[in-house]
């Protein structure tokens, strides 16, 4: 029996080895690479999908999603929407039913995208949070579903960075493709225990230090 967590305390989070994503990293700015990275992923049955924006530190002011993180488990494209839109050719596969998409709190990622594609219709898609729940579990957050089930710790240092920048840095990218391909791990851990029902729930112990990264 795997035993998982009723609800991941943070505290638990900084003493856990950190997961980061060792595949291959593609930053994506044109149209012409996007059609080439899209025939690519059309050959996956399973991706995972992310998105990043700008943060605002003003009220009332919100930036359209900058970035679109699409993952397979060895490579990960870095669509940045800022300087091509949101081309047919991705948004294609979002709305493509065969193609499965699993991700995290992805209403409000579809959302923000039909800001910039209105016609936009996603499909094929499954949320991590609903399995989640459907197992009892409370956590809601990529990082304390990946500590609850794998064990390990996603930094989110790079969070609040600014992803409009002309040039992303190497944090930026490393977290971009972290998330994306972090939610098929989560993915698969959690519907084969969900499934089988191979699982039971306990208290998170607290630690007594603050949380980091």
């Amino acid at each position: 029996m795997y035993q998982l967590f009723s609800k991941t305390e943070k505290s638990y989070i900084p003493q856990l080895a950190r997961y980061v994503f060792e595949g291959k990293i593609i930053v994506v700015q044109s149209e012409n690479e996007a059609v080439r990275a899209a025939d690519y992923l059309r050959k996956f049955p399973l991706i995972g999908i992310d998105t990043e924006t700008r943060p605002s530190f003003k009220r009332g002011l919100q930036y359209p999603v900058a970035l679109l993180q699409v993952a397979t488990e060895e490579i990960c494209f870095l669509f940045r929407l800022n300087f091509m839109g949101f081309p047919a050719c991705i948004s294609s596969i979002l709305e493509d039913p065969a193609i499965h998409k699993v991700g995290l709190s992805l209403h409000d990622d579809f959302r923000a995208l039909t800001h910039r594609k209105p016609e936009f219709h996603p499909a094929g898609f499954t949320d991590l949070q609903h399995i989640a729940t459907g197992m009892g579990i409370e956590d809601m957050s990529l990082q304390k579903l990946y500590a609850n089930f794998l064990k390990k710790r996603i930094s989110k240092n790079a969070q609040l960075s600014n992803w409009e920048a002309d040039v992303l840095d190497e944090k930026q990218r490393i977290y971009a493709a972290t998330d994306a391909a972090a939610c098929i791990h989560l993915y698969k851990i959690m519907t084969e225990l969900h499934h089988s029902g191979d699982y039971f729930l306990v208290p998170c112990p607290v630690e007594n230090q603050s949380a980091e990264e």
